[in-house]
């Protein structure tokens, strides 16, 4: 096997350090175990039904699990406002950007199998990346390039380092050519966009290519930027897989942990437990993706790795879950321990700045955030929709919620839900 080597980590403090995931009898007793036991967890539910009660959303989920136990939730409201179903554990949740992460592991299982490397170049295996330009600034036009002095890499890809830009994110004429290229991150709604007409790729092959035309934002390896990178991600899985980015998923992820109810489109059986997504405009909550319409009910052009997929709180706690038990699920080895290590450790280049940006203070493992200091262990992020999830790797804590509404950033469940679990879970380090 591969030795993995994070941060001049030894093979043994891997392993040790993986095994923190493992040695869960090391949870506290008493209060938490008292909560979990009987599902009382007073901040949390406060905080769903505030929302509820304050006509800000239909209903919510949340998740809670400690160690190996099965996880409890906390279920307020309905799929929409205009429904009477109730929201649950299996009801179905556009996750977006927390899709990010199931991507960053995926390629994490490659690394461990020694199929991929952390600084390897992407050119190795998408030729077109080996030359590439780089903006004089972020926002200039787009013929003030200068060629990259450095090559993409695997690790680049994995903390948004690589340079690349994203739709929702750049302001400009590479904004603009992003949208008229179709790469812009995902699908929101069936209503008419703002910029017209969207010709997405018809494949992730296709996504790259377009892509690599693209000038970067930034120099590879400088300076952390939110951006197209787990999309282009999956295009690499699937070339040194040598299957279909969803079909790697499901095989190596999604079959093993249960998670039969996570993909990148809604079947038409399911389409009774689809949640509506709202966005909230001047106080008002617009249905833009109702669940019984939603764009999602068709097969998505192409899998998006950074922000496509569907999924419940029931599976994406057994993805968390199985972290937390260092990539076991139901007994059964679903990761190598030393992928789950790697991928929970801080991957962020030396030297990427990170100041003035959202990850500021903290690192960045596969695909999501990572805590640092006394905040350590802890992984997590946020999805477009209004969807939240932390892991504690160290203290064997998994927690979720699940909303729908854009922009994410109105009722900052990203800030407040972390922040009302680590009140009920004596954790404050959730709010890394």
């Amino acid at each position: 096997m591969q030795q993995l080597d994070p941060s001049g980590l030894s093979r043994r403090e891997v392993l040790a350090r993986g095994g923190l995931g493992l040695a869960l009898a090391a949870l506290p007793l008493g209060v938490l175990e008292a909560r979990a036991r009987a599902g009382d967890y007073p901040a949390i539910t406060a905080l769903l039904e505030g929302l509820i009660k304050e006509g800000k959303l239909p209903g919510l989920v949340a998740s809670v699990g400690l160690g190996r136990s099965a996880p409890r939730f906390v279920s307020r409201g309905t799929l929409a406002f205009d429904s009477k179903a109730p929201m649950g554990p299996d009801s179905l949740f556009r996750i977006y950007s927390m899709t990010k992460v199931v991507t960053g592991m995926a390629a994490m299982q490659l690394i461990a199998e020694g199929k991929l490397k952390l600084d390897q170049p992407i050119a190795e295996f998408l030729p077109r990346f080996a030359r590439m330009q780089v903006l004089a600034s972020p926002d200039a036009p787009l013929d003030q390039v200068r060629p990259a002095k450095a090559p993409i890499t695997v690790r680049q890809l994995l903390t948004h380092t690589a340079g690349l830009g994203y739709a929702v994110v750049q302001t400009g004429p590479i904004q603009k050519a992003f949208l008229k290229a179709g790469l812009n991150g995902g699908l929101a709604s069936r209503q008419p966009s703002d910029q017209g007409p969207l010709v997405y790729p018809s494949s992730l092959a296709e996504f790259a290519d377009r892509l690599a035309e693209m000038p970067l934002v930034y120099e590879p390896g400088t300076q952390w930027s939110y951006s197209a990178a787990q999309d282009l991600l999956g295009r690499v899985i699937e070339v040194v897989s040598g299957m279909p980015f969803e079909r790697y998923l499901w095989t190596r992820f999604f079959g093993p942990c249960g998670m039969s109810n996570t993909a990148f489109h809604v079947p038409a059986a399911k389409v009774a437990r689809l949640t509506t997504n709202y966005v909230v405009k001047d106080g008002e909550l617009i249905p833009v993706d109702p669940g019984a319409t939603s764009i999602f009910l068709d097969p998505p052009p192409l899998p998006f790795g950074g922000s496509g997929l569907i999924s419940t709180a029931r599976d994406f706690d057994r993805f968390m879950a199985m972290l937390v038990a260092g990539g076991k699920a139901g007994g059964k080895r679903v990761m190598n321990p030393l992928a789950v290590t790697l991928g929970t450790s801080n991957l962020l280049p030396p030297g990427a700045a990170t100041k003035g940006t959202w990850l500021e203070g903290a690192g960045h493992g596969a695909g999501a955030q990572l805590g640092l200091g006394a905040k350590a262990g802890v992984l997590g992020w946020s999805g477009a929709a209004g969807t939240v999830f932390r892991i504690d790797l160290k203290r064997g804590i998994r927690v979720a919620i699940y909303s729908q509404h854009m922009p994410t950033s109105a009722y900052e469940l990203y800030d407040k839900f972390p922040k009302a679990a680590g009140s009920d879970l004596g954790a404050p380090q959730l709010a890394i």
